[in-house]
């Protein structure tokens, strides 16, 4: 595999923690679990979204789910519950190998962006600033730009546009695996980060991540 120059990173899960979430799915449906469902469900609706050509920002689709959810356990959902998931949702912590990776990475001469779902509001900070890692990045890119949620192909070739780079240069850095087929796809080697409950994916007739670590600083 030859080095790449850029590394792209996802944000949610991959840079900051949503377990940070969990309390509050806790007050809200008396299981912490939930929050798992909520995001799963989160992100099976943004690629069905994507795959209908339609599209709304990832929070506004966060708040809809957990309504959703909220019909389906039959549980009081108010409309301060749902400004307090927006607000959480905003104000997620890094991991803590993090800072520390990203630093490294970058003192030793690549290229850090991030690419996320979620989305850049004007004005307002974004979760990454939240999270105290914006300062380690060149640039950081949400998918409504292109108005699609990854891993549409156009996503990744969004960024390689954006830094005039070709999709052998980069790497994407993910959590999730269906975010690494995405960037396989259009020519991007990858890294598969298995934070807890993501482990690789193997199944015959599909590509493996190039590498697989268990946090950042792998």
């Amino acid at each position: 595999m030859p080095t790449p120059s850029v590394l792209v990173f996802d944000v949610n899960e991959t840079l900051i923690d949503i377990d940070s979430l969990a309390p509050l799915f806790g007050e809200l449906f008396g299981d912490e679990r939930v929050l798992r469902e909520w995001f799963g469900q989160l992100v099976m609706y943004s690629m069905t979204a994507t795959l209908a050509e339609c599209y709304v920002d990832f929070f506004t689709l966060g708040q809809g789910v957990l309504r959703m959810l909220a019909d389906i356990y039959r549980v009081d959902i108010t409309d301060d519950d749902v400004r307090r998931l927006q607000a959480r949702m905003n104000t997620m912590p890094a991991h803590p190998d993090a800072a520390e990776a990203l630093t490294t990475l970058r003192d030793k001469g690549f290229r850090l962006i991030t690419l996320t779902n979620s989305p850049h509001r004007p004005g307002a900070r974004t979760p990454l600033e939240n999270a105290g890692l914006a300062e380690l990045f060149e640039k950081q890119f949400s998918v409504q730009s292109c108005r699609a949620f990854k891993p549409s192909p156009s996503v990744y070739r969004y960024v390689c546009q954006e830094l005039g780079v070709n999709p052998a240069d980069c790497m994407m850095v993910a959590a999730h695996v269906w975010d690494i087929l995405g960037a396989q796809n259009v020519g991007f080697s990858t890294a598969l980060v298995t934070r807890p409950g993501n482990p690789p994916l193997s199944v015959d007739g599909l590509p493996q991540p190039d590498l697989v670590v268990s946090d950042l600083r792998g």
